[in-house]
């Protein structure tokens, strides 16, 4: 690998924050902490620092030379609402909040790279580097873009990256397409008539009625949707009655759907409620349905993703740079993606046997209670975001 000296000096240094801001974890549109923290340091570099856009949001902005070309480097700041079960001394220090997502070492990937760059200007234009808040289901990438971030800070490209667990570490993966996939979450909630559970024909059961459409929904996908396209349908909560000798009067039924293609999702909803609404009049009973839909897919432009992986592969060797598959897991850089070109990438996280003494006893996952981030990825991540600026800088007018 092909590290920056500069970084690989201050790796240390950038590791303490890592587990300073891992061991003080803060949810969507709470990093009130974690804002300070960045901002503090980039102040203490010379850099000239922007707060409030999506409330906690923290904009960094380092310039040099005269051109007006500027890129744009995005990383998460926000935990998740979960108990951590790793005990070593960096652990959650906050019941119920953890950072089981890796969002602290993405923030200290970038400042590395940013306290590099308050040392070693070797570009000509703007370098952005956006920490955002609430990636986590708060949408704090569409709350920054509605507050303007693009306007404040115009820029050609945008490109993020997210710790991907298990892959070797040393190995990146990006392509262009769509690389995560929409989410929505539906609700259906079926009203019958309640009554005792031994004279059912007095009332109308909405508990068949909803194993049905549980049942119907699972043949959207397999059944609807073009092979070649993917879809997930998951019922994920079913909830009714109280007593085992009572026929409630309502079932509710929620889940998510994800999809990679707007037209997939459109199909999903049309069905659902197609069969829903469909299967209660059949039985009598009736209906409310709803479909949220949250992010996007998220979408790499071909020319930003050619790009990253060139830059990535005169760092890691071109057989280290590999094809990213897609996951169905959603991603709010979505909306990023669809105000700006741009590329979403992954770095391989390792499998787990960077944790230190007091892990738990969970395998070293996304949302695991036992996940940590892995430390050796800072001096690569950082080399990385450096790298891709300067070249994109460098490179002609877009």
């Amino acid at each position: 690998m092909k590290l920056l000296d500069s970084i690989v000096t201050e790796a240390a240094s950038i590791v303490a924050v890592r587990r300073d801001i891992h061991a003080h974890p803060e949810l969507c549109f709470e990093e009130v902490r974690t804002a300070d923290v960045i901002a503090a340091r980039l102040a203490e570099w010379g850099i000239p620092v922007h707060r409030g856009l999506g409330g906690t949001g923290v904009v960094g902005i380092v310039k040099n030379g005269t051109s007006s070309r500027a890129v744009g480097l995005r990383a998460d700041m926000d935990a998740l609402p979960m108990q951590e079960f790793n005990t070593f001394a960096h652990a959650s220090k906050h019941a119920g909040r953890m950072h089981a997502c890796g969002h602290d070492g993405h923030v200290a990937m970038l400042l590395a790279a940013a306290k590099h760059f308050a040392r070693n200007r070797h570009f000509d234009g703007t370098v952005y580097l956006i920490f955002q808040p609430a990636e986590e289901g708060g949408g704090g990438a569409r709350e920054m873009i509605k507050d303007g971030l693009f306007e404040k800070f115009p820029m050609e490209a945008v490109f993020g990256m997210h710790n991907w667990p298990g892959g070797q570490v040393g190995r990146f993966a990006v392509s262009p397409g769509p690389v995560m996939a929409s989410t929505a979450e539906f609700k259906v909630t079926i009203r019958g008539k309640g009554g005792h559970g031994a004279m059912p024909h007095l009332g109308v059961d909405p508990v068949p009625v909803a194993c049905q459409v549980v049942q119907a929904f699972q043949t959207i996908v397999s059944r609807n949707v073009k092979p070649i396209d993917a879809g997930v349908v998951s019922v994920t909560m079913i909830h009714a009655g109280e007593a085992t000798n009572v026929i409630p009067d309502s079932c509710e039924l929620q889940g998510t759907v994800r999809a990679f293609r707007e037209e997939v999702q459109d199909l999903i909803e049309k069905r659902m409620r197609q069969i829903a609404e469909n299967t209660c009049a059949a039985h009598d009973a009736q209906c409310e349905f709803s479909f949220e839909r949250n992010y996007p897919a998220t979408v790499n432009s071909q020319a930003e993703a050619d790009f990253a992986r060139k830059v990535m592969a005169t760092i890691v060797g071109e057989e280290n740079v590999l094809v990213q598959e897609p996951t169905m897991g959603a991603e709010d850089f979505a909306f990023m993606l669809q105000a700006k070109p741009g590329a979403y990438c992954f770095i391989a996280n390792g499998d787990g046997s960077h944790r230190e003494f007091g892990h738990g006893a969970g395998p070293c996952v996304l949302h695991n209670p036992s996940y940590d981030f892995n430390d050796d990825l800072i001096p690569l991540g950082a080399t990385y975001w450096v790298r891709l600026a300067e070249e994109w800088l460098a490179k002609g007018s877009a």
